[in-house]
C-alpha cells in the first residue's frame, strides 16, 4: 500500500511537469519517488517476472538499448528508458512505470552503475566500452575502471556478464565467472593502421606493460596482448566477421553467435554501430533469445535519437545529426564520413561546454579532424565555443575563409542549409546539449517530433 501511494505522488508529479513545459518529466518523477522512499526501486524491480536487463558503457549505450530494445521488445511488454535518462533518478521514473510489464532494459550512465547495482540485482548487465569523457565529471577513466571492477565483484552468480571483450580494461571481468559472454570484432581488415594517439587505455591493466595489438579497431578497443605478463583478450563468444561499412547507408557484417552464424545488414552506420549490434546480440544471446530473432532486430533497426538521424526539412533537403562528446567516438564519426562513396564537402560542427558536454573541452585536439578537414570545402563552427572550433581547425589546415564562426545555433543552422543545395544531406556534428537544442529547433519548425513529447 506505501509503495502504491508513493508511484502515485511521483507520477502525479511527472504528468504537472510535463504540462508545465518545463521538462523533468523523464527524472523528476524519479527524484521525488527515492526521496519519499529509497528502497523503492529495489521493490520496483523485483516485481518484474522476467528481471531487469542493465546496459552501460561511455559509447552506445544509448544505441546498444535501442537495438536490444527492438529484439527483446517482440513479443513481451518491456519498460525502456528510452529517453536516455540514465542516471538513478532517471531509472528510478521508469521503473515507476513498470506495472503490468514483462522485463526492463535500463540503459545506465557509467559513474551511476555502481549505485544502480547496489538496488538492482539484474538477470543480464551488458559492460560496453569505458573511454575517456567528462573529465571534470567523471574523473579519469582509470577511477571508473576500479568503481565497476570493484561493482562486478559482488555481482549475484545469477547475473549473466556480458562483456565487450576487445576493450582491454574490461576484457578479464569475464575471466571464471560462469555464464559470462564475450563479443568483439574479428577482422583485421577493419583494423587501423596503428594504435589512435588518442587511444586511452594503452597499458596492461595487470602488469602496465604496453600492449601489442594484433588489430585496434575503436580508439583501444581491439585484439590486444600484453608481451609482458600473456594477458590477452578473451576469446569471443559473439563476433562480427567479414565486416563491409557503406558510409551513412549502414554495414553488412556475419554474427558470429554460439547458437551458429547469419549475415546482417544493419541499417546503422560505422564500425561502433557493428559494436552496438554486437552488444545488443550478445544480451538477447545471454537472454535466450533465438538467432533469427536477433538478427531480424538488427536488420529492421531505426537511429536512436540524434545518433545518425536523418531529419527531412524540405527542399529535398536532410538534416543528419551524429553526436559525438569524445576523441573515440569523434573520430569514429569521421571514420564514418570518410568512407562513403561520397564524402561531405559542408558540415556544421558544434561545441557546447555545458554541465552534459563536460566542461573541458580539450580533447577536441585528440580528434583526428585532418582527414574531415582535407575533403570538405567548408565548415560552420557553432556552439558555445565555437571559436576554439575554428581554431582547431586552423591548425588542422582549414582556410581562415572555409570556416564560419556562427556561435548561434539556431543561425548555424539556417547558415549551413543555406549553403546545402537542394535535395542535398547536411551532415552536423554536435556535442549532446547542442544535438538536443537543434533537435529542438528542428522540431519547432515541424520537421520531426520533440522527443521528450514522444516520450
Amino acid at each position: 500500500m506505501r509503495l502504491t501511494c508513493e508511484i502515485a505522488v511521483a507520477q502525479a508529479v511527472g504528468a504537472l511537469s510535463r504540462r508545465s513545459g518545463r521538462g523533468g518529466g523523464t527524472t523528476l518523477p524519479g527524484k521525488v519517488l527515492l526521496r519519499l522512499d529509497d528502497g523503492a526501486v529495489t521493490r520496483l524491480a523485483a516485481r518484474l517476472p522476467e528481471g531487469v536487463a542493465i546496459v552501460s558503457a561511455t559509447n552506445g549505450k544509448t544505441t546498444t538499448s535501442a537495438l536490444a530494445a527492438r529484439i527483446l521488445g517482440e513479443g513481451r511488454l518491456l519498460c525502456h528508458n528510452a529517453s536516455g535518462a540514465n542516471l538513478l533518478s532517471g531509472v528510478a521514473s521508469t521503473l515507476l512505470d513498470s506495472r503490468g510489464s514483462d522485463m526492463a532494459l535500463l540503459e545506465v550512465d557509467e559513474a551511476a552503475l555502481p549505485e544502480v547495482l547496489r538496488r538492482i540485482e539484474p538477470r543480464a548487465l551488458v559492460l560496453g566500452n569505458l573511454f575517456r569523457d567528462q573529465l571534470d565529471r567523471y574523473g579519469e577513466l582509470e577511477s571508473l575502471a576500479t568503481a565497476w571492477r570493484a561493482a562486478v565483484r559482488v555481482l549475484p552468480a545469477s547475473t549473466r556478464l556480458v562483456v565487450n571483450a576487445d576493450d582491454p580494461v574490461l576484457g578479464n571481468l569475464a575471466a571464471g565467472r560462469a555464464g559470462s559472454v564475450t563479443y568483439g570484432v574479428d577482422d583485421p581488415a577493419q583494423a587501423r593502421p596503428s594504435l589512435q594517439h588518442a587511444a586511452d587505455s594503452k597499458y596492461c591493466v595487470s602488469c602496465g606493460a604496453p600492449y601489442d595489438y594484433a588489430a585496434a579497431y575503436v580508439g583501444h578497443l581491439g585484439d590486444y596482448r600484453c608481451p609482458s605478463c600473456g594477458n590477452t583478450r578473451p576469446p569471443l563468444q559473439v563476433a562480427a566477421r567479414s565486416v563491409r561499412l557503406d558510409g551513412l547507408e549502414g554495414a553488412c557484417f556475419d554474427l558470429v553467435t554460439p547458437a551458429g552464424t547469419c549475415p546482417v545488414r544493419l541499417p546503422l552506420p560505422g564500425l561502433y554501430n557493428v559494436y552496438n549490434a554486437l552488444a545488443a546480440a550478445a544480451l538477447c544471446h545471454a537472454l535466450d533469445t533465438p538467432l533469427a530473432a536477433l538478427v531480424a532486430g538488427l536488420e529492421s533497426a531505426l537511429p536512436a535519437w540524434g545518433r545518425f538521424e536523418r531529419i527531412a526539412v524540405g527542399d529535398g533537403k536532410t538534416v543528419t545529426l551524429l553526436l559525438v562528446k569524445n576523441p573515440a567516438g569523434a573520430n569514429e564519426a569521421v571514420r564514418t564520413l570518410l568512407s562513403g562513396a561520397e564524402p561531405p564537402k559542408l558540415a556544421l560542427v558544434a561545441l557546447n561546454d555545458q554541465t552534459a558536454d563536460g566542461r573541458d573541452v580539450s580533447w577536441i585536439w585528440d580528434v583526428d579532424y585532418e582527414p574531415l578537414l582535407a575533403v570538405a570545402d567548408r565548415l560552420v563552427a557553432s556552439g558555445d565555443r565555437a571559436a576554439e572550433l575554428a581554431l582547431r581547425f586552423r591548425y588542422g589546415g582549414m582556410a581562415e575563409d572555409a570556416v564560419e564562426v556562427v556561435p548561434a545555433l539556431e543561425e548555424a543552422l539556417d547558415r549551413a542549409l543555406a549553403l546545402t543545395p537542394a535535395g542535398g544531406e547536411l551532415v552536423v556534428l554536435p556535442t549532446y546539449t547542442a544535438m538536443l537544442a537543434l533537435r529542438r529547433i528542428l522540431a519547432a519548425r515541424g520537421h520531426v517530433r520533440n522527443f521528450w513529447d514522444a516520450a
